[in-house]
């Protein structure tokens, strides 16, 4: 049986329209009959057949993660993830592409030479882009060239700066590539465990920890470790952002070790190079003179020139995590961490929290005053002359110049650039007495180098 055509509100409409003359009703009731009807149609087709259609064209946006218990589904979505990624790597310039791409814009250069650069115009640069093949089409655009123009009164690029420019944007993609087979939860972030093992796995094909015992490996990795988390976690997430370690420089840092010829000096002042770890962990060791694999406060109070006061080691044993009250080695990482980067906003951040006793959010006059009293303590104790207090404090406000006369915030210490200086003036008396006679070892530093130059002449 056919089934009966509802008739189109139009029409109805229309009818009723032709009809109107035998209508005995007044206008006003006609027109309310009328926007009746009219809003009962446009609803139902509003909420009808167009509601239908347009639900069915939005995107899907949200995909369920597999359960624990769903042990088919999660191994589907690792395979899929690995293929994903075999699948970008295969897109990457290998070696040989490299090579090929080198030929090629040394061969199209247009003179003259600019210094000892090699330069290249952007006609030229087209003809190589069309023959340098499909992969290499992404890095051939108007906007790559414009990045990379300077100064050139040809309007020409660098050949040297393009290639650097193409070899950093492939590394780029090879580590993002490299951390995420890590990133076991597939959702762009690493945590602890994660890093760790890149990390573990890592050190075979570093040829500046060829010495390394494997029995100081997982020492090694922890120490390594905790730089990435202490300064790119600083919420305590327990996770970061495989976008956040790209975009840092301790990757670069720990993939210098490859370097075989690496200066020593440059080994001293990477946290991640071999002399480094053994240091912070020999100093570790020789701090612990129980030797039970933990520091109680006593021992922690030796730490530098011993000078730190008590009532800052204090803070720290309450704030920060401690077993029975003594410190295992991952809280003493995060400790050294931050005084030996006390400019960094991240230590900066971890000091604060130790001086902001009352958790205010805020250092006041009574907060500078509480720990300073314990550096005029120790004056006291070496045979010093105590510093006022209130000169002291006027100086630490005026260096700081925080939004509000009588507090400051975290964010006042990191604008000003001064928060290492003041964290130095509150918690460490050598930091304090380097502070108070600063003008004094300025002088006498340009003095040795004064007398270093009559040397040398």
């Amino acid at each position: 049986m056919a089934t009966e055509q509802r008739p189109h509100w139009s029409d109805v409409l229309k009818k009723r329209t032709a009809n109107s003359i035998k209508d005995e009703r007044s206008e006003d009731e006609k027109k309310s009959e009328e926007t009746e009807l009219f809003t009962k149609y446009y609803t139902e087709w509003k909420e009808g057949s167009q509601r239908e259609q347009s639900y069915k064209t939005i995107p899907r946006f949200y995909y369920r993660l597999p359960a624990e218990d769903e042990v088919l589904l999660q191994k589907l979505r690792e395979e899929s993830r690995a293929v994903f990624l075999q699948r970008k790597s295969r897109e990457l310039l290998d070696n040989e592409e490299l090579q090929n791409l080198w030929f090629l814009l040394d061969k199209h250069q247009v003179p003259p030479v600019s210094g000892e650069e090699a330069m290249i115009n952007y006609e030229a640069y087209l003809q190589v882009g069309e023959k340098a093949g499909p992969k290499c089409k992404k890095f051939f655009t108007a906007r790559v060239y414009a990045k990379l123009l300077h100064s050139d009164p040809y309007g020409r690029i660098s050949i040297m700066q393009f290639f650097n420019y193409v070899m950093r944007k492939v590394w780029l993609h090879q580590t993002r590539i490299g951390l995420s087979l890590y990133d076991v939860a597939g959702q762009g972030y690493l945590r602890e465990s994660d890093l760790e093992n890149y990390i573990l796995e890592l050190i075979p094909t570093l040829p500046q920890l060829d010495g390394l015992e494997k029995s100081f490996y997982s020492f090694y990795v922890c120490t390594a470790v905790r730089k990435f988390f202490f300064f790119l976690d600083p919420l305590r997430t327990g996770k970061i952002k495989i976008q956040d370690i790209l975009a840092c420089s301790f990757l670069d840092d720990l993939l210098e070790l490859r370097d075989e010829e690496l200066s020593k000096e440059s080994q001293e002042s990477n946290w991640f190079s071999a002399p480094s770890a053994l240091r912070v962990y020999g100093q570790y060791l020789n701090l612990d003179k129980d030797h039970n694999g933990m520091l109680s406060k006593e021992e922690l109070s030796r730490y530098g020139t011993a000078t730190l006061t008590s009532v800052f080691l204090d803070r720290v044993f309450q704030e920060c995590l401690t077993y029975d009250g003594e410190m295992d080695y991952k809280t003493y990482l995060d400790f050294v961490l931050a005084l030996e980067n006390r400019k960094e906003p991240a230590a900066l951040q971890y000091i604060f929290k130790l001086l902001d006793m009352e958790n205010q959010g805020y250092l006041n006059v009574f907060s500078l005053n509480y720990f300073f009293r314990a550096i005029q303590e120790q004056m006291k104790m070496h045979g010093q002359e105590p510093v006022s207090f209130q000169d002291v404090k006027d100086e630490i406000f005026d260096m700081v110049k925080p939004k509000d006369p009588y507090k400051i915030t975290l964010q006042d210490l990191v604008n000003s650039c001064q928060g290492d200086t003041v964290a130095s003036i509150l918690i460490d008396l050598n930091g304090f007495w380097t502070y108070e006679n600063r003008e004094v070892l300025v002088a006498s530093d340009n003095d040795s180098s004064s007398t270093a130059d009559l040397d040398d002449t």
